[in-house]
């Protein structure tokens, strides 16, 4: 069922399903709360009460926000606020699950509000600021084709090449996911979407870095083994927990690019729920 939260700056659309512990999932730019599409019911079936969120400017949430940098900007900072909104309206305590953006915003809603975050998930995140390696663009393609598409995207703000980048952050895609992708294309046309889009060009993940050191809750980082955005997407998680607290965080590792939960929802249900069940608190539930 799909409902609107009213928040302070706009409304957030989000799909809710499923009795038990709250789960909150968060997609990454460009995109919809349909990249969620094989793991929500999965989650619910699991015994969670899930809620599924279109982030601020995307999909069927309202558009013109304000961000906390005073600029015509969507930010982990401002997503993160978001985030806590919703956990508040549901009730919370909850567990963040965040892609891309959104997990960096995880981090700063787990370090800023501890009594509404019991754990994180964060998959491909977007979390510490990313250095340019110019050696991995001459030694691993998948980097070199994802980022000059992608800082193409950003630069000359064309849907063409954020289509090409698309392509190749799902290797070997089936039939649904082209639909999938031609879906959020079309998406991205409506009046205002692509703009809003630009918008998360115009921040970087620094605040949430700055925020790993304050995460207190556990956290899962799942990298998906083809991701076109970092030259080593292992070595990338890796950092990331190893900014955190000892102990915090964990790596794990899936098949498939940036977008593993919307290619294989199957492979990532099987991380996250394992991890719900001795973090989330009990579910309704449980299933297999």
């Amino acid at each position: 069922m799909t409902e609107f939260v009213t928040l302070d700056g706009g409304r957030i659309a989000c799909d809710v399903i499923g009795d038990g512990p709250l789960v909150v999932l968060s997609h990454g730019i460009g995109s919809g709360r349909h990249d969620y599409r094989h793991l929500v019911p999965l989650l619910a079936d699991a015994g969670y009460h899930v809620v599924n969120v279109d982030m601020r400017g995307h999909g069927e949430s309202s558009l013109g926000w304000p961000s906390v940098t005073g600029k015509a900007a969507i930010g982990r900072t401002d997503v993160a606020g978001d985030l806590l909104g919703v956990i508040r309206h549901f009730g919370g305590p909850a567990v963040i699950v965040g892609h891309s953006l959104s997990g960096g915003a995880a981090t700063i809603a787990a370090a800023q509000a501890p009594e509404l975050v019991t754990a994180i998930v964060e998959i491909n995140p977007f979390t510490r600021t990313q250095r340019l390696d110019v050696g991995a663009l001459f030694t691993v393609r998948r980097y070199r084709r994802g980022l000059t598409r992608l800082m193409g995207t950003l630069l000359l703000k064309s849907p063409r090449l954020w289509r090409g980048y698309l392509d190749i952050a799902y290797p070997g895609k089936p039939d649904e996911c082209r639909r999938h992708i031609d879906g959020l294309m079309t998406a991205l046309r409506q009046p205002g979407r692509w703009e809003e889009f630009m918008k998360t060009g115009k921040t970087t993940p620094a605040d949430a870095e700055a925020h790993l050191p304050g995460v207190r809750c556990p956290a899962l980082v799942i990298m998906g083994s083809e991701d076109p955005d970092f030259p080593d997407p292992v070595a990338e998680g890796e950092a990331i927990v190893a900014a955190m607290p000892p102990g915090i965080g964990r790596v794990a590792v899936v098949d498939g690019g940036h977008y593993p939960h919307s290619q294989f929802g199957d492979q990532v249900a099987e991380l996250i729920i394992p991890f719900l069940r001795n973090h989330a608190g009990k579910p309704v539930r449980q299933v297999g």
